[in-house]
């Protein structure tokens, strides 16, 4: 299903991207644009996520620069049933994640650092549970895949503004200036609208499985709501620059001083919320509580939710934070 749910949505911006093409430039543009939206599909297929990575100035960590959290990724990625996947840090005062990959044996986990610096450990491993139910249920690659497609039609939209090809003659609907103004509105418009579409069952999904895989749900409904409050207080300068990139993330990192915030690409956090905290009271029939942690484990040994008594130099997500939750 998610295969098929992948070929319909690049058909979809498929289509949209050569529409764009033909406002611009007329029967020609349209078959050129075909011709790029088939090499972009091949390229993102392989690439986007690292190119979604880089633009978010990522970096990848191991067990030696960040311990804790590269061990509490492991230790959920077993839980969860899945291979280890690559897990980066972003510098970035936001506390958000995402993750990205065309499937499982290709995976990474994205986090800020103000997310290990805001958020207690409890509501860090309900936030990278459901990044990693996300790859289980293969969402990262129609995510990713949009999220390049959806920037190329933008970019489109601005180029038209600025090349004043909307007057070609050659398009033979005669649109021409009000064509291109109308596209340059509709176009990033009915792109925003497709990664709506796909987002808000999508979360809700990640949100459940996420809460059965770190056994906390109430931890990650805590985690949501802070994020959720940061996400409007904290600017992500990287994220405005890059919208098209917002639907990834487990909360809108878009402040919303821009229009391109004016139809969310994710549920209500509210209902979101809602929704863990039933989950959390049905628990016993809903789903099974998972084994307690090994000694040695992503905590450390600690009890889920107590402090350590020391936390090592630099936190407990080592020196790559400068400074942890407990710091």
């Amino acid at each position: 299903m998610n295969y098929f749910r992948t070929a319909i949505l690049l058909a979809g911006l498929t289509g949209l991207f050569m529409g764009v093409g033909f406002l611009i430039g007329g029967g020609n543009g349209a078959m050129i644009a075909l011709l790029i939206a088939g090499a972009m599909n091949l390229f993102a297929y392989w690439n986007s996520d690292k190119m979604v990575l880089s633009m978010h100035g990522a970096q990848e960590v191991d067990a030696a620069t960040v311990p804790d959290l590269y061990a509490m990724v492991s230790e959920l990625s077993q839980r969860a049933g899945l291979p280890m996947p690559k897990v980066y840090l972003m510098h970035n005062p936001q506390p958000n994640a995402f993750a990205t990959g065309r499937n499982p044996q290709n995976s990474a986990v994205a986090v800020t650092t103000g997310l290990l610096q805001q958020l207690n450990r409890d509501e860090v491993a309900g936030v990278v549970a459901h990044e990693l139910a996300h790859i289980a249920n293969r969402d990262t690659l129609i995510m990713t895949i949009t999220a390049t497609i959806a920037g190329a039609i933008s970019m489109l939209g601005n180029f038209a503004m600025f090349s004043g090809m909307g007057g070609n003659r050659d398009n033979n609907n005669g649109m021409g200036m009000i064509g291109t103004i109308a596209m340059m509105i509709l176009a990033p418009l009915a792109a925003m609208l497709v990664q709506m579409a796909i987002s808000r069952t999508r979360e809700y999904a990640a949100d459940n499985l996420g809460a059965q895989i770190s056994g906390q749900p109430l931890a990650l409904a805590s985690a949501l709501a802070r994020i959720s409050n940061a996400a409007h207080a904290i600017p992500n300068d990287t994220a405005e620059r890059s919208p098209a990139t917002a639907h990834m993330f487990i909360i809108n990192p878009l402040s919303g001083a821009r229009m391109d915030n004016l139809f969310s690409t994710h549920p209500a956090t509210e209902n979101r919320i809602a929704a863990l905290q039933q989950m959390a009271g049905g628990a016993g029939q809903s789903y099974a509580q998972p084994q307690a942690y090994p000694p040695g484990g992503p905590w450390g040994g600690q009890t889920a939710g107590r402090r350590p008594s020391a936390a090592p130099s630099g936190g407990p997500w080592g020196n790559a934070t400068r400074r942890g939750p407990w710091g």
